[in-house]
């Protein structure tokens, strides 16, 4: 294979190596690029001499300062780089590049299940919502019970899910940042795919008593099993538990799907296991099939604020109106404080993996994820656990962790997610589907039964970002409509949901 390289905007003074096996010292690149020194794959070449101090730019944007001289056609890794400051949040512009996207010329549909509340859901599931972790092992238990002995009998529902937590008691309830985890957890009981459904069960002397999650969703039939109240010992608690859920399959399985615009889509994006290639291949390509989505008058959550943090400079001019674009701000401010609460900082975040896929710092990270949210505007802003309410693209403040990410997107009310990937990961959510996609080719080869949509065709063949992206597009459509089954749900791979409480645990 001849030397291969990509770099992203004219302006860029690095490129990121493509070959599989790096390029070798004295490896031609092009008539007047020769690699000065062993390059691994994923990491960058120097397109031209760069000074000590002088700015390394990678997407046409500042990624640091080098640290030293680096000759034309060397080795630019993170040792190489000097952390930019950070941009000052005051003086970000605002709503200075709003981008009407047009509408699709065509409708889309899905089949999905119309809830009540206008809702839909992608899956019909019954959900086991616990107050408190001290009843997590009641609720498995029951759940693997309703699933042996009663689900069978349901055919037109999809799982029972426990929806364990590690909140709910030693926790100072009523400090500082307490109603974040709170309202997530009210939040994600209500999550489309339950069909206003689910069985809550409590101990009895919790702090976060069950009333507080049943009377938040007034709309939904939510039951209550309260253990210390049941009098007969763990049988009659199941008992109890087996009767109420078949009330509920009974209800849960007279749902049928049916034709949906994209209009009824809530779709999370987010990344994990981050590399080089993730802002050529499978960023963009996710992208494009958010503004798909958002042509198509649907919803697209993007996150992660560590991840937005160093790019926010780019998505604040993208703001539908002053006062989006200042929530956004804001959003910043309150994780800057929070970091510096828990002495960190920016620092903290790449991972190693991402590092050694060719990630520097987190500003290259930043850049690259952020390409997941398109072109369009952005019309709302979402604080931490707080529940969708206008369509469109939307910021919702979660951390970067893949876990914590996940669940708080489930409780701002996604019905599906798109995961970017380019070191894998067999992360995947119970309550909603997730679609893998690989940012290199090698990844689907490695992993061909755990991704969805390999993206490195973008690099490894003839494809472009707009026939994967339609690929992917068509993909959410078949599985949002119960066609398609994603990888990991396969598999049964399921990951914890980890809520994000950045309040005192007592």
């Amino acid at each position: 294979m001849r030397a291969k390289i990509i770099s992203i905007h004219a302006n860029d003074n690095v490129a990121v190596v493509v070959n599989a096996e790096g390029l070798k010292t004295g490896t031609g690149v092009s008539k007047d690029l020769v690699a000065s020194a062993d390059i691994p794959h994923g990491q960058k070449i120097a397109l031209t001499d760069i000074e000590v101090d002088q700015d390394v730019i990678r997407y046409g944007e500042i990624i640091g300062q080098a640290k030293r001289a680096i000759k034309k056609g060397g080795w630019v890794d993170e040792e190489c780089l000097e952390l930019p400051i950070s941009h000052d949040l005051d003086e970000l512009p605002i709503a200075t590049r709003v981008i009407k996207l047009p509408p699709l010329p065509r409708k889309f549909t899905f089949k999905g299940y119309r809830n009540n509340d206008g809702s839909v859901g992608t899956k019909n599931i019954l959900a086991v919502m616990t107050s408190v972790q001290c009843v997590a092992g009641f609720a498995n238990h029951i759940s693997r019970k309703i699933s042996a002995e009663l689900l069978p009998r349901y055919p037109s529902v999809d799982a029972v899910v426990p929806i364990n937590h590690s909140y709910g008691c030693g926790v100072a309830i009523n400090a500082p940042h307490a109603e974040i985890p709170i309202r997530s957890l009210q939040n994600l009981m209500s999550n489309p795919n339950f069909g206003n459904e689910s069985l809550v069960i409590g101990l009895g002397c919790e702090k976060l008593e069950p009333q507080m999650l049943i009377s938040a969703n007034p709309g939904m039939r939510n039951d209550l099993v309260r253990l210390q109240d049941c009098i007969g010992g763990f049988e009659q608690m199941v008992r109890n538990s087996l009767e109420l859920a078949d009330q509920k399959l009974q209800r849960l399985n007279d749902r049928k799907r049916e034709d949906c615009p994209i209009s009824d889509l809530v779709v999370g994006v987010q990344c994990g296991g981050s590399d080089a290639f993730s802002g050529i291949t499978a960023n963009p390509v996710v992208g494009l099939v958010t503004d798909l989505i958002v042509r198509g008058g649907g919803t697209v959550l993007f996150s992660e604020v560590s991840e937005v943090r160093d790019a926010v400079h780019l998505l604040t001019p993208r703001a539908i109106d002053v006062a989006t674009g200042e929530a956004l701000i804001r959003e910043m401010q309150w994780y800057d404080r929070y970091l510096e609460g828990g002495g960190a900082d920016r620092t903290a975040n790449p991972t190693p993996g991402n590092k050694e896929g060719g990630i520097s710092n987190i500003v290259e990270k930043s850049l690259g994820s952020i390409i997941k949210s398109g072109t369009g505007p952005i019309s709302d802003v979402l604080g931490h656990g707080e529940k969708v309410r206008k369509k469109g693209l939307v910021f919702a403040a979660t951390p970067a962790s893949d876990f914590v990410c996940g669940t708080q997107q489930l409780a701002s009310g996604i019905n599906l997610q798109i995961f970017t990937t380019g070191r894998g990961t067999p992360y995947n959510l119970a309550i909603a589907p997730v679609i893998k996609v690989s940012s290199q080719t090698a990844l689907k080869n490695r992993w061909p039964d755990l991704i969805d949509i390999d993206a490195g065709q973008v690099v490894s063949s003839t494809k472009t970002i707009e026939d994967v992206g339609m690929d992917l597009f068509e993909m959410v459509l078949a599985v949002a409509g119960g066609e398609k089954v994603t990888a990991a749900e396969k598999l049964q791979l399921f990951n914890d949901l980890a809520v994000f409480n950045p309040a005192p645990v007592t």
